[in-house]
């Protein structure tokens, strides 16, 4: 049974993202929500995050929104290092502030500012090792900043550690949109 989970994906940019307002953000939160629904039913409790702007973060807001209908569900942000925030751009500063204020659990791994990509390694390894499983929107045909969390994931599981890796793709964000244009279409009929 999976009750710590990791979640992670592409960063906003990467996604071609550059404001929460964008038309895609609901659709991706829509299917973590899902399937971070089905998880909660099956007795998920904790959901791990390391604040990264995107995928990330979408989901932070997703639990926080899920905690409405699953009281059980909480947040957890582990940042890889202290004052990560300090040098994007103000709206994604303020949304950032708004998910970890109202978190479960937020800590910081590395307790120095940013010095390296070393710390975003050991943040990865961290988290890998406190959770249960992990939960990556990615597409193996779209490279992108994930392929390090799984890569690191893909070695904690070389080492004989049973890690389930679930993921969502861009065919699972079509396939809920198309299912909610079907929706639609038949409310309207």
């Amino acid at each position: 049974m999976i009750k710590v989970i990791a979640v992670t994906g592409y960063k906003a940019h990467e996604l071609g993202i550059f404001s929460n307002k964008h038309e895609a953000v609901p659709y991706i939160k829509g299917v973590m929500k899902n399937r971070l629904t089905q998880l909660i039913e099956e007795g998920l409790e904790w959901v791990v995050i390391s604040g990264q702007p995107g995928v990330e973060l979408w989901t932070g807001d997703a639990v926080l929104e899920l905690k409405e209908h699953y009281p059980v569900i909480r947040l957890a942000v582990l940042l890889p290092f202290e004052d990560q925030e300090s040098r994007w751009k103000e709206p994604t500063q303020e949304y950032f502030h708004q998910i970890i204020n109202q978190a479960d659990f937020v800590e910081t791994v590395s307790k120095r500012p940013y010095e390296n990509p070393g710390q975003f390694q050991a943040c990865n390894r961290f988290i890998i090792e406190k959770t249960d499983a992990m939960l990556v929107f990615y597409d193996p045909e779209q490279s992108g900043s994930p392929e390090y969390y799984l890569n690191t994931a893909h070695k904690y599981q070389e080492y004989g550690n049973e890690y389930p890796i679930l993921s969502i793709s861009f065919l699972d964000v079509n396939d809920y949109i198309e299912e909610l244009k079907s929706n639609e279409t038949d409310w309207a009929t």
